[in-house]
């Protein structure tokens, strides 16, 4: 199947600037119709999704582009194995942001929690500085 920019655009939720940057700098392989025009495949769609988990998990520029440097390279043990470690580094990092959004979504838990009691008239307002006492601060 063939996709035009704006396909693979609204497909991946990012800019055609950025598939324009990822052809450009030869991480998102593509062809050319006759109006020079960029045309993608089911190719191109697997590249892009690597490049978004990649990115997703933090990846720079320069890993993306060295893991799909090494994915264009002859298949050995030593080119298996850096891009497994190019793998093992961004799913580290993947963890991480899941741990970070745990967190977030537990402090936001209670947050809501608060929230809840002081329109339930369960608790005081104490998250409007003009009703702090010094007893009644609120609790971060």
């Amino acid at each position: 199947m063939q996709y035009t920019i704006k396909q693979m655009s609204e497909m991946f939720g990012v800019t055609e600037h950025t598939l324009r940057y990822y052809t450009d700098m030869r991480l998102l392989p593509c062809e050319r119709d006759g109006g020079n025009r960029r045309i993608f495949n089911d190719e191109s769609v697997n590249w892009m999704q690597g490049i978004k988990c990649l990115k997703g998990c933090g990846a720079s520029i320069e890993d993306i582009k060295e893991y799909c440097r090494l994915c264009l390279l002859e298949e050995s043990e030593e080119n298996l194995r850096a891009r497994y470690q190019i793998i093992l580094k961004q799913r580290d990092e993947a963890y991480k942001k899941v741990e970070e959004a745990k967190a977030t979504a537990r402090y936001m838990d209670d947050k809501v929690a608060h929230y809840e009691a002081i329109l339930a008239g369960l608790a005081p307002d104490d998250t409007n500085p003009k009703n702090w006492t010094a007893g009644n601060r609120p609790k971060h």
